[in-house]
């Protein structure tokens, strides 16, 4: 206390000239209408700036929350929309219920003949084998090994990954595999060489596996040929997904898998 009134007493001088003066602001700012306005009209710059600051360093550090949100969202409408669509098949007994899980990318390879993801989510999270993991552009891959807080994906984007996926305009399925050479193209292949098919033409999960929904996109036919017999079509497969700049993925959940395995009806 006594050192606070030493301030004052050695600052006198100043201490007097800074109360003066707000009290003739103050004054000037009462008696004249312009003044004052344009005084509130400064001060609300200010504070607003100031605000806007504070609210901008707000929502960067809650990015990560929003995020976490805003997939979480996703996944409970994904999980609507497959279970949607898998209420219009005919056969009950292949009606699944698919959950939806949002997971992170830790790892992902892309230039090796076998690659892999590593996700943020694992038996602790009840994330099992055969899960199926997707984006909102495509498929990833399938979920190989787990641990109890991380899963090992294998990407389609390893030689010894196989999908079943159909021709979305005609229905013919076949299966997707990697030939190991580009990151962007996937080959379809098993396609009778009688279906009409087209560059452009849009590939899509089957969903005559346990793991996938029907009808996820996959990608487009960029090229095609016959194999050497000349009876089926090789198709190149440009993938609606970038293969190399993954972050955040969904898990695809089939809590029917068991029942249908006991029954002998999926077909990985």
């Amino acid at each position: 206390m006594q050192q606070l009134f030493n301030f004052f007493i050695r600052n006198k001088t100043f201490v007097l000239f800074l109360v003066l003066f707000t009290c003739a602001l103050s004054l000037t700012i009462q008696s004249h209408e312009y003044h004052r306005s344009k005084f509130i009209h400064s001060s609300n710059q200010v504070t607003g700036s100031i605000y806007g600051t504070f609210h901008g360093i707000s929502q960067y550090y809650n990015l990560k929350n929003e995020n976490k949100l805003l997939l979480e969202e996703n996944s409970q409408l994904k999980t609507v929309v497959f279970n949607h669509k898998n209420l219009a098949q005919v056969d009950r007994v292949l009606e699944s219920t698919y959950n939806i899980l949002p997971s992170l990318v830790y790892k992902n390879s892309f230039t090796l003949p076998n690659n892999y993801l590593t996700l943020n989510m694992g038996s602790n999270d009840f994330i099992k084998e055969e899960d199926g993991v997707i984006t909102s552009k495509g498929i990833v891959g399938i979920i190989d090994k787990t641990s109890a807080n991380y899963s090992r994906v294998l990407s389609i984007l390893n030689t010894n990954s196989r999908v079943n996926v159909k021709l979305k305009k005609t229905n013919h399925f076949g299966i997707l595999s990697w030939d190991g050479k580009s990151p962007e193209i996937t080959q379809l292949k098993d396609v009778q060489d009688l279906v009409k098919i087209a560059v452009g033409d849009t590939v899509v999960t089957s969903g005559y596996s346990s793991t996938f929904p029907p009808n996820i996109p996959v990608g487009s036919i960029q090229s095609y040929r016959l194999n050497d017999t000349e009876d089926l079509y090789i198709i190149d497969v440009k993938l609606f997904n970038d293969m190399t700049s993954l972050e955040h993925v969904y898990i695809i959940k089939n809590t029917d898998i068991n029942e249908l395995k006991a029954l002998n009806i999926s077909d990985e």
